[in-house]
């Protein structure tokens, strides 16, 4: 089977230049806080989720917007380099780049302003090459899309995706601008727990929060909920059980993009034909591996790191019911 043929990851989404440093302490209000190390890097949930597609192996095609100013250089350039097709990646004239801009305390837990910028800008256009790349897409492919572009082109993906038979993950930011309703037959979600809890209409707290948020959204037909935990880790339900994965031991270092190479990690392993509970685990043990560098895309781990980390889970799953 030639490249061209294999299936492969569809990455709808986001698309950032990203700006980072490393602060002294967190982010308060009124204040101005000696930071240092300052980065540009490559950033955003489509990117990162492609990107780490092919650190891992697989086939990746980027599907969103930059714009048409010196910061798209700086968001592709890392993607282009990694083999990925940007070749669906379309300009919005007279937009910025998609911007990240980050602070990472000592904890490591990052905190992120966005201004989605080209983003949020779709013409009929890119939509159209949008509905062509899915529809022409090798048999087998999976869709793996976020709502930080607007929902209506985040719903039509999935739409043309679903027409076509193919498996479709959601990494559920913005929650807000979600509606399960308008998705059926989604294949696996991976909220974070608030999101989880946004979406399901639940609490939050710890994993009992976790697993009724769960098993709300497996009521709406989701296949395979997979609730990323605060201290990493997930939440795994899927034909009716809950199964706490934890991380694999971690320092952690900065936060940045690891719920992005969770989602990433579980597409890839789905698209492989592991099961939920492999896919899960391979998918904590890639965001472990994430936390423990700086930035999103440089900290990726290689295939041989994801699967040395995933071993320490195989006594996982624990059942929290």
């Amino acid at each position: 089977m030639s490249i061209e043929s294999h299936p492969r990851i569809l990455s709808l989404g986001t698309i950032n230049a990203d700006f980072q440093v490393r602060a002294e302490e967190p982010l308060t209000a009124g204040k101005t806080l000696r930071a240092r190390d300052f980065l540009r890097l490559g950033g955003g949930k489509a990117a990162n989720v492609a990107f780490l597609a092919r650190r891992l192996g697989a086939p990746a095609t980027l599907i969103g917007r930059v714009g048409d100013d010196d910061l798209a250089a700086q968001a592709l350039q890392p993607l282009r380099e990694s083999g990925t097709d940007i070749s669906n990646v379309t300009t919005a004239a007279g937009m910025s780049t998609g911007v990240s801009m980050i602070t990472v305390p000592p904890s490591g837990e990052k905190s992120i302003v966005l201004a989605g910028n080209a983003n949020d800008s779709w013409n009929v256009e890119a939509e159209e090459r949008l509905v062509r790349e899915i529809e022409a897409a090798p048999e087998g492919s999976m869709l793996v899309m976020d709502f930080e572009i607007p929902a209506a082109i985040a719903e039509t993906g999935f739409s043309v995706a679903r027409r076509r038979g193919l498996v479709c993950v959601l990494d559920p930011s913005f929650a807000g601008r979600i509606d399960l309703k308008r998705l059926p037959g989604l294949y696996a979600v991976t909220p974070n727990a608030k999101e989880a809890a946004l979406l399901a209409g639940t609490g939050s707290n710890g994993i009992e929060g976790a697993r009724k948020a769960a098993r709300v959204l497996a009521e709406q037909g989701i296949k395979v909920v997979c609730i990323k935990l605060p201290r990493g880790g997930c939440l795994l339900h899927h034909k009716g059980q809950d199964m706490h994965i934890p991380s694999p031991p971690t320092k952690v270092v900065d936060t940045t993009g690891a719920g992005d190479a969770f989602t990433g990690a579980l597409a890839v392993a789905l698209l492989e034909g592991r099961g939920p509970l492999d896919a899960a685990r391979f998918a904590s043990a890639a965001s472990a591996c994430a936390v423990s560098g700086w930035g999103s895309q440089p900290a990726y781990p290689t295939r041989d790191e994801v699967e040395n980390a995933a071993l320490c889970l195989s006594a996982y799953p624990k059942r929290t019911d």
